[in-house]
């Protein structure tokens, strides 16, 4: 039986468009440049934010967020990020008594963000808030600590097979991969990432039918 959803939050959520778009207009590159390197980078199995290092050799990716945000050209999120079946999957599934929780990898501010908008959720927390970040085994536990849930009756649903699916798994919870966004579409069809998931779904509202079962 499934208690609990966690959701991921970057292309699970929440489009990565405005995210990146606004690290190549501060860096002055092509938007689409920094978007292939970030393909580039995660395909070969590293942190996205390696991107901004092959653009700018020493960066200092925190002085860099702390001086957007000082000019007002920092994290930014609203509704038009979402996707459309965020809300619609989310208000059915805690119908259903569905105990519903957004947890990532972001920073605080976008913790901060994610609550102004008022999602349909018991529980929003980011890596930045907990001090520790996916794949470490610690997120999943404190995660699992700060909704009040038990692992064995918990749902991550995550398009990212190396920091979703994978750690999470091993964390003890339920999985389901999220065909979306680049990762989601990259490894569809990975064996490994197939075995691991309990689960593989193209929309949050499938998920509704699965807490049915």
């Amino acid at each position: 039986m499934i208690e609990t959803i966690v959701f991921d939050v970057g292309e699970t959520l929440t489009r990565d468009d405005r995210y990146w778009a606004s690290w190549a207009d501060w860096l002055d590159v092509p938007r689409h440049t920094l978007s292939a390197l970030v393909g580039a980078v995660v395909a070969r199995g590293l942190d996205n934010a390696e991107a901004l290092r092959l653009l700018r050799p020493g960066i200092n990716i925190d002085v860099e967020y702390a001086a957007r945000e000082a000019v007002g050209l920092g994290e930014q999120l609203g509704e038009t990020d979402l996707y459309n079946d965020v809300r619609p999957a989310l208000s059915a599934l805690r119908k259903r008594g569905v105990r519903v929780v957004v947890a990532g990898n972001q920073t605080a501010r976008v913790g901060e963000l994610l609550r102004s908008l008022e999602l349909p959720a018991d529980l929003v927390i980011t890596s930045g808030e907990l001090g520790v970040a996916k794949p470490d085994p610690r997120f999943f536990a404190r995660v699992i600590e700060a909704s009040g849930s038990q692992a064995e009756t918990t749902l991550y649903v995550g398009d990212h097979p190396q920091n979703d699916v994978h750690p999470a798994r091993r964390a003890g919870l339920r999985t389901a991969h999220l065909r979306r966004g680049p990762w989601g579409f990259l490894w569809a069809d990975d064996p490994e990432v197939l075995t691991a998931a309990d689960w593989s779904i193209d929309s949050l509202t499938e998920l509704v039918d699965i807490v049915k079962a």
